[in-house]
């Protein structure tokens, strides 16, 4: 019961400091005049992907036991996973609802570059991510010129987010939540703060995020040794599901708001982040786990489904070069698909 409290109370602590980190790092973009997609693809994204990158990097860097890499393996695989599948989805609903309550057409008004672009890059890293597990556990230095590779593409894809012109006021953003802090300011001007509130809330944040990483990643390997699950499949349904909720509940409210763009660069977006970076840091790290086995098999078919739905989704769209609410629910059907494998393999089925 005390695991299962800690879990819980680890979830919380994850997604307020997320909260606070995406509002805090959106107002940070508007501080340097960064352009939708920037804020969107790269700041979001990373702000809302911290969750799940944190969870890998403590079992990764700092756990203690003895399967502490697999649970860090298992959660950077199952971010891309769920990201590709239940995170389209359940933005595919909300478009779907939001559109039938307005009676509007279905089609999004996105930027289908800017998704595209997120997508190429997306396909790349993670297909090199992935590639490079087939090869033999021993080739470390394969594996680690990888992640070194992988850091370049993801500093090469900010770099063009970065370049873009700038289409951000602070109208579209949602208050500061700590602006009330700076009172003498606030009084001044209720609506912009200044820097130092923005990155005292960042700071915050991180604190927030770190701290509830390393308690939910003490209590996953807990509870997959005292029942003896796998701790890959369980902190790659479980964790994913839990940590990625800011990018659901973010991109359901741009998509309330009309941000379409938004909402989805805030997804996609954090699929380029995990394919790169948190991968870059298990290839360096936990090379010996990072390598498709008899025991890891169904753990990295997980990255088959990610570029299938992806592929389902995407391709239609830069076919037609518009993207529909419909068209995103289909991520729901491949996660239904893999979650049967996962649950087959955790009874014993296969």
């Amino acid at each position: 019961m005390m695991d299962l409290l800690f879990l819980a109370v680890a979830l919380l602590v994850i997604l307020a400091g997320a909260e606070l980190f995406t509002n805090g790092i959106e107002w940070f973009g508007r501080k340097l005049e960064l352009a939708e997609g920037a804020v969107g693809s790269v700041l979001a994204a990373v702000g809302t992907a911290l969750p799940e990158t944190m969870i890998p990097l403590i079992a990764i860097l700092l756990g203690g036991q003895e399967n502490s890499h697999a649970v860090g393996v298992g959660a950077v695989l199952g971010a891309p996973f769920m990201l590709s599948t239940l995170a389209m989805f359940v933005t595919g609903v909300a478009v779907v609802l939001a559109r039938r309550r307005s009676r509007s057409p279905d089609a999004m008004p996105v930027d289908t570059s800017v998704l595209g672009h997120d997508m190429g890059y997306f396909a790349l890293a993670y297909g090199v991510a992935v590639g490079v597990a087939l090869l033999p556990a021993e080739m470390t230095g394969a594996r680690v010129a990888v992640a070194a590779l992988l850091l370049g593409i993801y500093a090469w894809y900010v770099k063009g987010h970065f370049e873009a012109d700038p289409d951000v006021d602070a109208a579209d953003l949602a208050p500061l939540r700590l602006h009330r802090l700076d009172r003498r300011h606030h009084a001044l001007d209720p609506v912009v703060p200044r820097l130092r509130v923005v990155n005292l809330q960042v700071l915050v944040a991180l604190a927030c995020i770190v701290g509830g990483a390393y308690l939910f990643v003490g209590a996953v390997e807990d509870l997959a040794h005292q029942f003896s699950i796998d701790g890959t499949l369980l902190a790659l349904v479980i964790a994913p599901i839990a940590t990625e909720l800011p990018e659901k509940f973010n991109s359901v409210i741009w998509i309330r708001q009309g941000k379409d763009t938004l909402a989805m660069g805030n997804i996609t977006g954090a699929m380029v982040f995990q394919s790169a970076i948190p991968t870059s840091v298990a290839l360096i790290f936990a090379s010996e786990t990072w390598a498709v086995t008899g025991d890891s098999v169904v753990a990295f078919a997980s990255a088959g489904i990610a570029f299938a739905s992806s592929a389902a989704i995407f391709l239609p769209m830069w076919r037609a070069q518009r993207l529909t609410g419909r068209g995103l629910l289909v991520g729901g059907a491949f996660y239904g698909g893999y979650l049967g494998l996962v649950l087959a393999r955790v009874g014993g089925a296969i």
